[in-house]
């Protein structure tokens, strides 16, 4: 089955319009004007549509290739404000910085944590080895019964990592004036969480040409997913 049947553009320009607006903070305008300096004219809404239908058909097939994740989940929840009402996006990290998954719910209680916990669980294949979180108590409910053997460490300050990790959806929000529904936020945050690993090569860790043979080794990978 050819994936870009019916489309009027090549493939190289759709997926290209689609990797700038999950990799960068860039408006479907932004992109229109980019593409415009090359003498691509297109449509913000078509690129809208085509971040839609291809950012999630691509992150499938980047999840699907996932080098596997560590064995330590950093757990956190940050509210999200949709159409004026409120929500909770869950969001699990491992050591590395690397999105396990992200979940929007409406409650943040010991059902809304168990839900987040099966979805882990059901990523990672398995138990880690430790989750690290605040002090929620919905944490410890979803923990004693979901996974007890595991190491749980709710210790002030041992949270800060997956604290810190929202900031790339806050910009992200920022920047599309917020989301306009729970399924909108849903498709994004899952195509965004998927590049985002792709491209998370630990710049400030390695010296300059394993970072250049690391990006490299995404660039491929990117490009066998959009085929």
């Amino acid at each position: 089955m050819n994936t870009y049947k019916r489309h009027r553009f090549p493939p190289d320009i759709i997926s290209y319009a689609v990797w700038l607006y999950y990799r960068f903070n860039l408006s479907h305008r932004d992109i229109e004007d980019l593409l415009a300096e090359r003498g691509i004219t297109v449509s913000r809404e078509a690129i809208r549509l085509w971040s839609i239908k291809f950012g999630a058909l691509y992150s499938r097939r980047l999840k699907r290739k996932q080098r596997g994740f560590g064995d330590t989940f950093y757990i956190d929840e940050v509210f999200v404000k949709i159409n004026g009402r409120q929500h909770y996006l869950w969001r699990a990290v491992d050591q590395d910085g690397e999105v396990v998954d992200v979940y929007l719910q409406a409650k943040r209680d010991g059902a809304a944590a168990k839900r987040f916990f099966k979805r882990l669980l059901r990523s990672y294949g398995g138990e880690p080895r430790k989750i690290v979180t605040d002090k929620l108590r919905s944490y410890g409910v979803a923990h004693r019964e979901l996974m007890p053997d595991v190491s749980h460490d709710d210790s002030q300050y041992a949270n800060n990592r997956a604290e810190q990790s929202h900031e790339a959806t806050r910009v992200r929000e920022r920047g599309m004036r917020k989301f306009k529904s729970v399924g909108q936020a849903q498709r994004f945050l899952g195509a965004h969480a998927a590049v985002s690993n792709l491209f998370n090569l630990g710049r400030h860790l390695v010296r300059a040409q394993h970072y250049r043979d690391l990006r490299m080794s995404a660039f491929a990978e990117w490009s066998r997913a959009i085929v």
